[in-house]
């Protein structure tokens, strides 16, 4: 395992850090943007590209790509529901998402507006799909991109800050032969921490979202039952 920390602090002195960032702010982006963001692992780029990271420059310059494929990704997919709204889910693409996920994401954000686009940057699928629903509301791309700016930055600063600390942990004790061990004892305990975070945040939407809908049909009956109220 010393020999995986041998190739690692090479591979950091010869991987230019320019092309680390613009990879992870692509892969990202990638991530984040429709249809093509239900495939790309862009979550496990950047955390690897953190753990090429040397100082606190590189950090910092590593966030800011991350954020800019972030807002480049949840951007193109606000636009595409304000251009082209609904009919977006009749296309063969928009067909590949499965009809209750579209419901889901539409009453997410019609109920919770701006929390519920915070709160999808952490949720599987809606992700992806959550920007494109905001865009066919009438949420304004303002509060849009305000929102998507708090849970991004929370987001890159984490992910790219675990995998940063995990190498420099594992630099800590290279010289045992448990060094190697490190880097992987910390990104596995932080994947399973997050993991059940996001078990957590998707049920907290499940409900969310479930009181929404009880709602709605509350609403439904009272209107039909004053629809069929005889006028005096």
């Amino acid at each position: 395992m010393n020999e995986f920390i041998d190739w690692l602090n090479t591979s950091v002195q010869n991987f230019d850090p320019l092309w680390r960032n613009v990879i992870a702010g692509v892969a990202i982006m990638l991530e984040t943007s429709i249809f093509i963001g239900l495939i790309i692992p862009g979550d496990t780029v950047v955390l690897a590209a953190g753990t090429l990271i040397q100082n606190w420059a590189e950090y910092g310059f590593l966030v800011l790509a991350v954020m800019v494929g972030s807002f480049l990704g949840e951007s193109f997919g606000f636009w595409i529901g304000r251009f082209f709204g609904v009919r977006i889910r009749s296309s063969k693409l928009g067909q590949r998402i499965a009809p209750h996920i579209w419901y889901k994401a539409d009453t997410f954000v019609e109920s919770k507006g701006g929390l519920a686009i915070a709160m999808s940057r952490f949720l599987p699928v809606l992700h992806s799909v959550v920007p494109v629903t905001a865009g066919m509301s009438k949420m304004t791309y303002k509060t849009f991109i305000t929102w998507t700016v708090a849970a991004c930055a929370l987001w890159s600063t984490v992910y790219i800050g675990i995998g940063w600390f995990a190498r420099g942990a594992s630099e800590a004790v290279s010289q045992f032969k448990i060094g190697g061990f490190v880097i992987i004892g910390i990104i596995v305990v932080f994947l399973v921490v997050l993991a059940l975070v996001k078990k957590r945040l998707n049920k907290s939407a499940n409900a969310m979202i479930e009181d929404a809908e009880r709602a709605k049909d509350r609403a439904k009956k009272i209107r039909e039952a004053e629809m069929k109220r005889p006028n005096l």
